[in-house]
C-alpha cells in the first residue's frame, strides 16, 4: 500500500519537472487509504484502497483508482483501474481493450 503512494508521488515528480503541486490529500491508515494529488502541469490522481478479509486466509487489497496526464501531444489522458484479487484491470479511452472470448 505505502509501495503505491511511493511509486505514483515518484511519477509525479519524474513527469513534472517544474510543476508545482495544487493538491495533496492522504488519509493512511492500517486497514484502508485514500489519497489525491493535482500538479500544476496536469497530472492528477486519485486512489482508495481497503483491505478486506482481515485476519482470514483470504486477505486482500482492493484499490480504486485514476490517474491522468497530458501528453506530448497537448491531450489529456486518464486511466481508470481497479486492483483486488482479480488483478490490476486499467480502462482509458486511449487503452486497447482485449477481445471478449
Amino acid at each position: 500500500m505505502k509501495f503505491l503512494i511511493v511509486f505514483v508521488a515518484l511519477f509525479a515528480l519524474a513527469v513534472a519537472e517544474e510543476a508545482q503541486i495544487l493538491r495533496l490529500d492522504s488519509d493512511v491508515g492500517p486497514e484502508s487509504f485514500q489519497y489525491g494529488f493535482e500538479t500544476s502541469d496536469g497530472v492528477k490522481a486519485e486512489s482508495q484502497g481497503q483491505l478486506n478479509n482481515i485476519g482470514s486466509e483470504h486477505e486482500s487489497l482492493a484499490v480504486r483508482g485514476s490517474y491522468s496526464f497530458v501528453g506530448d501531444d497537448g491531450q489529456t489522458y486518464t486511466v481508470t483501474y481497479t486492483a483486488d484479487e482479480n488483478g490490476f484491470q486499467p480502462q482509458g479511452a486511449h487503452l486497447p481493450v482485449a477481445p471478449q472470448a
